[in-house]
């Protein structure tokens, strides 16, 4: 279900429902309902690539949650873990490169920031591949660029098998335990947080927060009130934390 509403909040989508309604209005060029779905489709559109509407929607996700300080730092934080948003494998002629998607990169850079503070933590790099698609795992593309950013590469763990949050719990948990690690710091986007956190209590680890900055925090004050490819993305990300949580807690894989 997820899936389906991110597609069709996407600008395929929103193609989709627009030629809909057009061969609608072909067939009966004199009916009411075709200009009804029409005009429908693009003030649905519009206000939900509005950022600060979605923005608005997302506050339930997001409430109780803080970024990490020094204040967080306590002596028994032994590993950081850090969940891939998602990458991207370009291909030249000869070599190939990993590039983070936006989520991804604000992650590593939160990552980076918390391992300097607690000084020096295993991190565990955590995603798989796209299934289906000839890409780099996302927790490989992570490591690269938390060696960029000063993290020693003999410091970070891989965990490069999962598809889901769920996966990425279930597979993570043994780890920790083989590591002997006593308390671990969770680092994800804001929105996700939540059902990330349920995710890893239901298989008995409690991780301490550290929210990923807003990679769309530095776009200027006006855009967030116009549409944009970035708002109706940011829409399909909550809706997808929203049907998540719900899926989620319906299989039992959720513990607050």
């Amino acid at each position: 279900m997820s899936r389906l509403a991110g597609y069709l909040l996407s600008v395929g989508g929103f193609v989709l429902l627009a030629t809909v309604g057009v061969a609608w209005l072909r067939a009966r060029p004199h009916a009411r309902g075709p200009r009804r779905w029409l005009t429908a489709v693009v003030l649905f559109y519009c206000a939900a690539s509005v950022h600060v509407l979605p923005w608005i929607v997302s506050r339930p996700l997001v409430y109780g949650f803080h970024h990490f300080s020094h204040s967080d730092v306590t002596s028994d934080m032994t590993a950081i873990v850090v969940l891939g948003s998602g990458s991207f494998t370009v291909h030249g002629a000869e070599e190939h490169v990993g590039v983070l998607d936006l989520a991804g990169a604000a992650r590593v850079l939160e990552a980076a920031y918390v391992y300097r503070l607690i000084g020096s933590p295993w991190v565990i790099s955590s995603g798989g591949a796209a299934a289906g698609v000839h890409t780099n795992p996302s927790a490989l593309t992570m490591r690269n660029e938390l060696v960029q950013l000063g993290v020693p590469a003999e410091r970070i763990v891989l965990e490069a098998s999962s598809q889901t949050t769920r996966d990425e719990a279930v597979l993570i948990a043994p780890m920790l335990r083989a590591m002997s690690v006593t308390r671990i710091v969770l680092i994800t986007s804001d929105i996700h947080m939540r059902r990330a956190l349920g995710a890893f209590r239901a298989v008995g680890i409690d991780p301490v927060p550290a929210i990923a900055e807003d990679p769309l925090q530095s776009q200027s004050r006006f855009k967030v009130f116009i549409p944009t490819p970035d708002g109706l993305g940011f829409t399909s990300d909550i809706v997808h934390e929203y049907v998540g949580l719900v899926y989620y807690a319906a299989r039992g894989w959720l513990r607050f």
